[in-house]
């Protein structure tokens, strides 16, 4: 939703009515809302922390995480200026700022957050070990309205697969069912993406455990052929409970993104905080480590794509030139 007052204070800031006393002197806040996605899923658990973590760095900043239904709805949310921020996975936002099925968007990004090397986990006693194993069995590919399902199709695209069609495609209410339905074998096996992402941490810690399968280098090639945006990423050993070994795969970077008109000012402070707050961010959440101002450079399909006021800061600590 917009700010709910839209009046320029200092900085030319957006306020809320909010106010905070301090020595009896009125303090005004921004109230900034945040778009994430369905409970249970990655990106709640990144926004709320994002949230506690920014708000507790500037005390004249509310940044308020609202739950949706994730990065489909959050993309015409924010172009209808109904979310200020909004977080949003790599592939949506690969079609949103190309115009793939609709026109551009002239959203900015904020920030890069984390990447999300794509892969399936099933439980440790299954029997499939490929992608080409899962093929016809029940699969979970995320909630719906998530990129998460979008980051698949891609992939086995590239494989010459169709999860509609060559699977028994699942699509979840909420992102926190998934795991439970690997567990008791309602789907043979889960989608996700990314480290620290709650389904596979709940699955790996499941007394059945986890088992993870990712396209093999061939696969990785065939893939890149077809859809060269996709990124070579590897989830590093030790990223959930048992995982001995590195992963490689595929994959992009997710990111919060802004509404069109959020002002540069506000932008620019966004930044500027967030950036202060990078190594305690990267305490609090393992994922978050990467949120930083670096990978939102080397992240952005185009440097015109990152907010203005973000740039102008960039610049002023050296990060672009």
């Amino acid at each position: 939703m917009k700010f709910a007052i839209d009046i320029l204070l200092g900085a030319a800031l957006l306020l809320s009515p909010a106010a905070a006393q301090t020595g009896g002197n009125a303090i005004s806040t921004t109230t900034i809302s945040l778009g994430t996605a369905t409970p249970g899923g990655g990106f709640p658990l990144y926004g709320n922390a994002f949230a506690e973590v920014m708000n507790a760095a500037d005390g004249s900043l509310t940044i308020a995480p609202r739950n949706t239904k994730g990065s489909n709805e959050n993309i015409p949310l924010l172009e209808k200026g109904e979310l200020d921020l909004a977080l949003v996975a790599g592939e949506p936002a690969y079609e949103a700022f190309a115009g793939i099925g609709r026109a551009p968007v002239r959203l900015k990004i904020l920030t890069a957050i984390y990447s999300n090397p794509g892969m399936f986990v099933v439980r440790a006693d299954s029997p499939y070990k490929t992608i080409r194993d899962l093929v016809g069995q029940p699969v979970a590919f995320g909630a719906k309205g998530s990129g998460l399902p979008i980051l698949a199709r891609y992939l086995l695209d590239g494989l010459g697969l169709k999860q509609d069609d060559d699977f028994k495609a699942v699509y979840l209410d909420r992102a926190g069912d998934g795991p439970a339905m690997v567990e008791d074998g309602r789907v043979a096996a889960l989608w996700g993406a990314g480290i620290g992402w709650p389904g596979f941490a709940a699955v790996a810690s499941s007394v059945s455990g986890a088992r993870f399968i990712a396209p093999d280098a061939e696969e990785i090639t065939r893939i890149r052929a077809k859809h060269a945006f996709l990124k070579p990423l590897t989830l590093p050993a030790g990223s959930y409970p048992k995982q001995s070994k590195p992963i490689a795969s595929l994959g992009s970077w997710s990111f919060v993104l802004t509404r069109e008109d959020l002002p540069d000012d506000v932008a620019y402070r966004l930044a500027r905080t967030l950036h202060g707050v990078e190594a305690t961010f990267c305490k609090k959440l393992a994922q978050a480590c990467e949120t930083t101002a670096a990978n939102t450079v080397a992240a952005a399909p185009r440097p015109e794509l990152i907010h203005p006021g973000v740039m102008k800061y960039y610049r002023e600590i050296g990060v672009v030139k």
